[in-house]
């Protein structure tokens, strides 16, 4: 099932995605919100009169660093031994069609394509024979970047964690398991030119290996979200850049950059 968030009439809902062809999506509105026992409504809006949102709104998001060799490579680092994490603020998501905005410190702002997975239920020190079941679902997410002061400043709070900096969407699909995840084609493309194209299969620490850590140090929350790292060919955006991030079995998440004003 494709779980979407969105606003209608000043309203907020969830609903379920249904339809195969672009121009004839609809949602069905869900009754309660999606981490506990829901229903469908059976009231049906077509996607095209609503305006989607991130489809969660996490407590944290967790990303991980350097977790595709080649790109690791690509920016001269040495491929970590064990899992390497990093935050990025609630304040950073934005959602399908959201604006990037240029912040006013950086030069060089490159995107990141990257699968993300979103917590199921609250989880602590999760077994790997477990993290399927605290698993929610996926959804595309794009590591947008600060180059520049990533490389200037030893911590990653700025680079990595302004506003607008973690673009998620269009939706999470449940119906995928992990050892489906760990293999599907992601790709991004700027302005209509591909730029990245990888497969999850290439990370080298797995989705279990991820959570597995995380879960160690700290409690996990509902709509909590996992960045699993990007595979390599990232590069500059530029303001009027219209950035698409596409994996395989979940959708396309598209969003233009601007100057922030």
């Amino acid at each position: 099932m494709r779980i979407a968030r969105f606003s209608i009439d000043g309203n907020v809902a969830f609903g379920a995605v249904e339809g195969d062809r672009p121009d004839e999506l609809v949602l069905d509105i869900i009754k309660g919100i999606p981490f506990a026992d829901f229903e469908l409504s059976g009231t049906k809006v077509p996607l095209s009169k609503v305006r989607l949102l991130p489809p969660v709104l996490p407590n944290k998001v967790v990303a991980f660093g350097r977790n595709y060799a080649e790109h690791a490579r690509e920016l001269g680092n040495e491929v970590p031994d064990a899992p390497f994490a990093f935050f990025k603020p609630s304040t950073a998501v934005i959602g399908p069609g959201d604006e990037i905005q240029y912040p006013s410190f950086t030069e060089d702002l490159h995107h990141e394509a990257e699968l993300a997975v979103v917590i199921g239920r609250m989880c602590r020190e999760v077994p790997r024979e477990r993290v399927k079941d605290v698993i929610f679902g996926y959804t595309c997410a794009n590591d947008i970047t600060a180059r520049d002061v990533q490389k200037r400043e030893k911590q990653w709070a700025r680079a990595k964690g302004f506003d607008t900096s973690c673009p998620l969407g269009p939706w999470v699909e449940t119906d995928l398991d992990v050892e489906t995840a760990s293999d599907l084609t992601i790709q991004l493309t700027v302005n209509g030119e591909q730029r990245q194209l990888g497969r999850t299969s290439e990370m080298i620490h797995s989705i279990e290996d991820l959570i597995v850590n995380i879960s160690e140090a700290m409690t996990l929350l509902p709509g909590d979200v996992i960045l699993t790292g990007t595979p390599a060919g990232v590069g500059a955006l530029n303001v009027g850049d219209e950035v698409a991030v596409t994996i395989e079995g979940i959708g396309t998440l598209t969003n233009k950059v601007v100057k922030r004003g």
